[in-house]
């Protein structure tokens, strides 16, 4: 294929690269060697993650654990433009500021249902097994081109932004890949089954509705207490999903799959375990009470758990009973 998910990796881990070089560099940061060595290691992951031995790997891990868990973390000099030089370009620029932003979504979607089969010379455009993300991937990549089209500012502007940006977020930036990483671990370990067997024991298997309720709070509920859906999907879709659903009432594993997801996402407006989604924006907003954004979504959740529910009753099982 011409456009890979490593690839999209690569990439990644040269913007990490970068921010950890320039971060070794910033005299403002009073913590700059932890913090750089935090980006550079976190950098490693991406750059030589499939040829690094898992052992070696393991180390790596522990050491950007530590460091972020002993305040290794801290803040430096970004170039920032002044206030008001912002609010007047912002006011040039009006509702174009949403163009990169938008760009993003509608570059993934054109690359996952549009150019998903587009190929050149008889070799794919897009992976074939990770469309979506190398969509979504090159879908940055062209956003972030038209905003410095749009802002007619330099590439160091915005690796200077994208640091600021990564050391605002801290560690919670690395959350979303070590709990997945947790879910996998918890999957290999049984603890579906576990479920599985709760679940059994509470729930009567052979009412579709009861079990399609049990799977989607489920996922709401383990992704409130993981912090991210894809550290919950391992755990309930093999434990409930696919013995209950699809094995006994037939399901359609695809719809399944996807309105699962939807519903652990729902779990995800509910909880400060998802950091970096409803944490960091109210330290970033600088908003007095830090699960203010977490009370703000409860309402918009809940409703949206119901519709995934009554979806996947339908959509994926036909509303069997």
């Amino acid at each position: 294929m011409l456009l890979s998910l490593n690839l999209i990796y690569v990439l990644t881990g040269l913007v990490l690269g970068v921010i950890s070089v320039l971060t070794f560099m910033d005299g403002r940061n009073k913590k700059r060697w932890s913090t750089g060595l935090f980006w550079g290691l976190y950098a490693i992951t991406f750059l030589f993650g499939q040829s690094i031995p898992p052992d070696i790997m393991g180390v790596v891990v522990i050491l950007i654990v530590i460091l972020a868990g002993f305040g290794g973390l801290g803040l430096g000099d970004y170039g920032e433009r002044k206030k008001e030089e912002r609010v007047r370009q912002a006011a040039l620029l009006k509702n174009k500021l949403f163009i990169p932003v938008l760009l993003i979504p509608l570059i993934t979607v054109l690359g996952t249902v549009v150019f998903n089969k587009t190929t050149l010379g008889g070799i794919p455009l897009l992976d074939p097994k990770n469309q979506t993300l190398v969509s979504l991937g090159l879908g940055g990549v062209i956003a972030l081109i038209v905003a410095m089209i749009l802002t007619r500012d330099t590439p160091q502007r915005a690796v200077n932004e994208s640091r600021r940006l990564m050391d605002a977020i801290g560690w919670a930036a690395i959350l979303p890949q070590m709990l997945a990483t947790l879910g996998a671990l918890f999957a290999a370990g049984g603890v579906g089954l576990a479920i599985s067997k709760i679940v059994t024991d509470i729930v009567p298997a052979q009412n579709t509705l009861a079990v399609v309720v049990a799977y989607c709070v489920g996922m709401a509920l383990f992704t409130m207490i993981m912090g991210n859906a894809f550290a919950a999907f391992p755990v309930m879709t093999l434990g409930v999903a696919v013995p209950l659903l699809i094995h006994m009432h037939g399901a359609n594993a695809n719809t399944l799959a996807a309105i699962g997801m939807f519903s652990g996402y729902t779990g995800t407006l509910m909880t400060p375990m998802a950091a970096n989604f409803n944490i960091v924006p109210a330290a970033l907003l600088d908003l007095p009470d830090k699960y203010q954004v977490i009370k703000a979504q409860i309402p918009t959740a809940l409703i949206l758990l119901a519709a995934n529910i009554c979806f996947m009753y339908f959509l994926a099982l036909g509303g069997r009973w």
